[in-house]
């Protein structure tokens, strides 16, 4: 192909160029062209196009996330936060740990193993950058109706790759979601989680600072797979026609990631890094203007250098090749012979691609001529902005007035037992056993809680028994009835799973999984969910840190539900302290915390039996999660229960069945006086939690809730081998079991 060089492009300014095919809009191409002065070269092109798209530059988001920073409560713990690799919290003893959660949706549902594997393989690499060990990942999924074909299609690939990549790294997964719903029949939802632990001396930050300092290209050689790969695949819609854009889908092998970790954690220790990126999204384009933009000079770099799988790939198609398990460092020029010693000794490629300048350019060469030419800030920070229309749309007061509390419900004992199996067998509300047993749950023997437990633990220092905690939640159904009180409900789930556990709540991580901003409606979910979010980290005093924002999730003109997934992480002093979900023993005693209303819509009940969405999700008071929390954290370090579970999706049936089933023991439940059985057992009201209390603790713990004005109902009792609600009915362990854990293994077994 003929190359266009910057002073070519200089010489020819009416040469037609592909901006079109790449993603640009006719007035981006025209800002790079008054960027630049002139039009841009081929590469040029190429790098502005990948790194203006929606999934590397925010451009249709940055308005509204801006909240984030506006509104952040005031937190000691933050280390490091929005605008970088990942977010750092302090979680004491001199540790810190880093988090963040991601989507890799697009290219999972055109590849679903490689496109799940490189997702845990790309954010695996954004906690490492950080300066981190990875310690665990998780991973929040979202699939189109069970029993669709596709799904069938979609599912077992997804959840291979995440086992495969995963395990093969020895990184326990310790938790997430599977969610299944019509609405993500096209478009599959693949969020993946990474935590990562060091010490607070070991942070780095993504910049290169230092005229001759060396940029050194390092881990897998480039190749052809993955060119435009999420930046481009996650910028668009898909059309309604299924499949295709295969070779955009990266390619991971996880063996080579394993080596580049220990690769850079040897590297950091002998402290031979000034700063460093990995290369996802955007890969090179973005490693090379990322690191420019955010030193304090320019950047030369030799392309013709790069280390390649296919050596007839042009320059433009090498910087936006998003091959996987590869990182960019600069480093100091008399500590360059020892940085190769240890790439060679962990039989990583390394090779130095440029150096750092006294200017304020970034200029890339091929075979001695100059194909880049530019501020690396116009390329990584300073994308567009649009400010997208939204408006509530026209049909949200008709879904609003549907009320799901007018839903028939059962008329006898013996129909509320049957709707109880339904709901239970229902694929979401079913065991995902089948799915999680596929992933090492327990591999590096740090991990103390996974699923199905309601936040996931590792401990971070065997010495004193430090651990971390992390939940990761969202229901799009709840966002779709209402966007601002579906975020925080799936921030307060998060919250509320994490406690539950026994950890403090620190900080949290998003990933907003929403259609196309392009629909003035799917805007409005956007800028009211992102609202709820804000105004719920500032109430509940836990920062964002960071994040990933997924738009374009839709097929045709067919968008997802609103799907803002919230992290949590928290930390524990002592894991030894958690508190777990089983019912263990005989004879404990079971109490309710929290107001129960009659709060059905978006509820697993009027989704399973009535196939309705419809009405208002349920109301949301943080002031009230934070004292729930609280009692919880102070019940669990102070022995005053031995079990804790939320209630949240299918209420409070839901929670016992699996407590009971968790632990191997019945138990035995009496409705309160005045209180509807039927809303007892599935209401989904919010900032409520069931507790197993040791009738030694009982008086303590009952004192300590009526201090502190959290309502605290006895409902009950663990005893005996089936779930009985009294006056009602009662349910086999045995029958429960079997409802519950036949479900997933039928349908992909």
């Amino acid at each position: 192909m003929s190359l266009d060089t910057v002073k070519h492009a200089a010489e020819t300014p009416d040469t037609a160029q592909p901006w079109a095919e790449l993603g640009l809009k006719q007035d981006e191409y025209e800002r790079i062209r008054a960027i630049l002065g002139r039009r841009p070269t081929g590469a040029e092109l190429a790098m502005y196009s990948v790194m203006w798209s929606e999934h590397c530059s925010y451009k249709s988001s940055k308005v509204h996330l801006r909240q984030f920073g506006e509104k952040a409560p005031e937190n000691d713990a933050l280390l490091v936060g929005i605008g970088e690799n990942a977010g750092v919290v302090d979680v004491g003893q001199g540790y810190a740990v880093t988090f963040k959660v991601e989507s890799h949706n697009h290219p999972s549902y055109i590849e679903p193993y490689q496109g799940a594997a490189t997702g845990v393989g790309g954010i695996v690499r954004d906690i490492l950058a950080m300066g981190a060990r990875p310690v665990a990942v998780m991973d929040p999924l979202r699939f189109g109706a069970a029993d669709h074909p596709d799904t069938k299609r979609v599912l077992p690939g997804v959840v291979a790759g995440i086992g495969g990549y995963g395990n093969c790294l020895g990184l326990p997964n310790i938790g997430g979601e599977v969610v299944f719903d019509p609405c993500y029949q096209g478009n599959p939802l693949v969020n993946a989680l990474c935590v990562g632990v060091m010490k607070h001396e070991d942070i780095h930050l993504a910049k290169a600072s230092g005229a001759g300092n060396k940029v050194i290209l390092y881990g897998a050689r480039t190749g052809g797979d993955g060119i435009g790969g999420v930046s481009v695949l996650a910028s668009e819609t898909f059309d309604a026609t299924g499949p295709a854009k295969r070779p955009a889908v990266q390619v991971g092998d996880p063996f080579q990631e394993k080596l580049l970790i220990e690769c850079t954690l040897e590297l950091f220790r002998e402290h031979l890094v000034e700063g460093i990126q990995d290369l996802g999204g955007a890969g090179l384009s973005c490693a090379t203007s990322e690191l420019a933009s955010a030193g304090s000079g320019g950047m030369r770099v030799e392309l013709d250098t790069v280390p390649l799988r296919d050596a007839t790939l042009s320059p433009e198609e090498i910087l936006m090749s998003e091959s996987q398990e590869r990182m960019c460092a600069i480093v100091e020029p008399g500590k360059v012979a020892r940085f190769m010693e240890i790439c060679e000794k962990w039989d990583v490629i390394a090779t130095v691609i440029g150096e750092v300048t006294e200017g304020e350019r970034l200029e890339i060469f091929w075979h001695g001529e100059q194909i880049v030419d530019v501020p690396p800030r116009t390329v990584a920070h300073e994308g567009p902005v649009y400010e997208r229309p939204y408006a509530r749309p026209s049909w949200q007061d008709e879904l609003q007035a549907d009320d799901a509390n007018k839903l028939p419900r059962p008329a006898s004992s013996d129909e509320l037992r049957e709707q109880v199996l339904k709901v239970l067998a229902s694929p979401n509300q079913a065991s995902k056993s089948w799915i999680t047993d596929q992933y090492d749950r327990f591999v590096q023997g740090n991990t103390v809680l996974a699923q199905p437990e309601d936040s996931g633990m590792v401990r971070i220092d065997e010495s004193t028994n430090l651990g971390v905690a992390v939940a990761t939640d969202g229901n799009g159904r709840y966002t779709k009835l209402d966007p601002y009180t579906g975020a925080q409900l799936a921030l307060a789930e998060s919250y509320r799973n994490v406690a539950a556990t026994g950890a403090r709540p620190l900080a949290i991580s998003n990933c907003l999984n929403f259609g196309s901003p392009e629909d003035p409606g799917v805007m409005w979910q956007f800028a009211e969910a992102t609202r709820g979010l804000a105004d719920g980290c500032l109430a509940l005093g836990t920062p964002v840190t960071g994040g990933n924002v997924s738009l374009y999730n839709q097929t045709g003109e067919t968008a997802i539900h609103p799907t803002p997934v919230v992290a949590v992480l928290g930390v524990i002093d002592d894991v030894n302290r958690r508190t777990p979900m089983a019912f263990t023993e005989q004879g404990q005693l079971l109490y309710l915390l929290g107001e129960t209303h009659e709060e059905l819509g978006g509820s697993a009940w009027s989704q399973v039996i009535h196939d309705h969405l419809g009405g208002l999700p349920p109301r949301v008071d943080l002031e009230r999660e934070k004292l729930l929390a609280e009692i919880l954290i102070a019940a669990s370090r102070d022995g005053m229960i031995d079990a804790a579970h939320d209630l949240s999706d299918g209420g409070l049936v839901q929670a016992l069945v699996e407590s009971c089933l968790r632990g191997g023991n019945g138990a035995r439940i009496l409705v309160p006086e005045g209180l509807d059985p039927f809303v007892f057992l599935f209401s989904e009201s919010a900032g409520r939690a069931v507790v197993a209390v040791p009738r030694s603790e009982e008086l303590r713990f009952t004192d300590m809730c009526g201090a502190r004005g959290l309502p605290a109902t006895r409902i009950g009792v663990v005893d005996g081998e089936s779930l009985e609600v009294q006056g009602e009915f009662g349910i086999s362990l045995d029958e429960l079991r079997s409802a519950h854990q036949g479900t997933i293994p039928a349908l992909f077994g």
